[in-house]
C-alpha cells in the first residue's frame, strides 16, 4: 500500500498547482483576456455581478500565479491594463473542455440538484 503522506508533501505538483483555475471567475478573466488586453473598469463591466474588490483579489492572483500581466500606463492619465500570458493561454483548451462538459451536462445537473433539494427539503420539513 502506497504511502499517504507522499500526498501531502510541500514540493507535490499537485500542491503547488493553482487551485485558483477551478474558482469563480478565473475562466471568465481569461477568456475575456484571450481576445487582448482590457482595462480594470471594461472587465469589471463584462463581468457585472463581481464587485470591484472581488476582481482585484482574482486579478492580483492570477498576475501571481502567471497568467495574466498588469501593465501600468501613464499617458496622459494613469491607466492599468490587464493582458493573458503565453501559461494563461494554455489554460483556453481546459476552460473551453469544461465550459462545453457543463453545456452538455446542465440538464443532469440540474436535475440532481433538483432531485437533492426535494429530498432534503422533505427530510427537514417531516
Amino acid at each position: 500500500m502506497p504511502d499517504r503522506t507522499e500526498h501531502f508533501d510541500p514540493v507535490c505538483p499537485s500542491q503547488i498547482a493553482p487551485i485558483r483555475v477551478g474558482d469563480k471567475w478565473t475562466a471568465l478573466i481569461l477568456t475575456l483576456l484571450a481576445s487582448g488586453p482590457m482595462r480594470f473598469n471594461d472587465l469589471r463591466a463584462a463581468i457585472s455581478p463581481v464587485t470591484g474588490k472581488v476582481l482585484s483579489v482574482a486579478l492580483r492572483g492570477l498576475e501571481r500565479d502567471g497568467f495574466i500581466t498588469r501593465t501600468e500606463h501613464r499617458d496622459p492619465v494613469r491607466t492599468v491594463s490587464y493582458g493573458i500570458t503565453g501559461l494563461g493561454r494554455t489554460l483556453l483548451p481546459a476552460i473551453e473542455m469544461a465550459r462545453a462538459w457543463a453545456e452538455e451536462h446542465l440538464a443532469a445537473v440540474l436535475d440532481a440538484q433538483d432531485s437533492y433539494d426535494a429530498a432534503n427539503r422533505s427530510t427537514k420539513t417531516g
